[in-house]
């Protein structure tokens, strides 16, 4: 029951009148050619004209509108980490953008293990840095890791129990069968949601049936 792997970040409340004006009209006008050429060369060299000088809290507040978008992420927080090489938070954004157009495992792994030195409480962080392993036997350590520093992080167990059921599979390994059904047990126990506790159900009776 392998899932992919959407991240769901918290990002902070940025009010419109915290914006400059010329930033936010920049910006938009930026994103609204993007929208209707398609041309992500230009809106990056656009949004990095636009970002270049500006301080760190301008830019985060501009892009708030388009966090969804990596092609306004990318260039803008590209500059906001330069320039503020502590703020955890700022890096697991950029790395989430990195890791949405497919920049690969290394460069996601790096920025996520800088966001997790800077803030070892960031979940996001620790999310990233778990995903962006290369190996599915990696990424059930790096989540059991996780596990230990979150237990009641239910994302973190499911993917825990998605990447050691696909380690099961693959490599035909009875202790990670045991792992992925313990975690959906532990996950099941949890839930109150119906589907939920149905697609669960379902999971464990299949899994329960592997003969490794």
């Amino acid at each position: 029951m392998v899932r992919p792997y959407f991240s769901r970040m918290t990002y902070p409340n940025v009010a419109p009148s915290s914006v400059p004006g010329d930033l936010a009209s920049g910006v938009a006008a930026a994103v609204e050619r993007y929208r209707r050429d398609g041309d992500v060369g230009l809106i990056f060299d656009a949004l990095r004209a636009l970002a270049a000088g500006k301080p760190a809290a301008d830019l985060i507040a501009a892009a708030s509108p388009y966090l969804e978008m990596p092609e306004v992420v990318i260039p803008m927080y590209e500059i906001v980490v330069d320039a503020s090489p502590s703020n955890a938070q700022a890096m697991v954004v950029l790395a989430n953008a990195y890791w949405l157009t497919g920049r690969g495992p290394d460069v996601v792994g790096a920025l996520a293990s800088r966001a997790i030195a800077a803030d070892a409480k960031n979940r996001g962080a620790w999310h990233l840095w778990a995903l962006a392993d290369a190996s599915v036997r990696g990424r059930v350590e790096r989540w059991t890791t996780v596990v230990e520093h979150f237990p009641n992080d239910h994302l973190a167990r499911a993917a825990l129990a998605d990447n050691a059921t696909s380690l099961a599979s693959d490599e035909q390994d009875p202790l990670a069968l045991d792992l992925a059904i313990t975690t959906y047990e532990w996950l099941l126990s949890q839930t109150k949601q119906t589907a939920q506790r149905l697609a669960l159900e379902s999971t464990l009776e299949t899994l329960r049936k592997w003969k490794l």
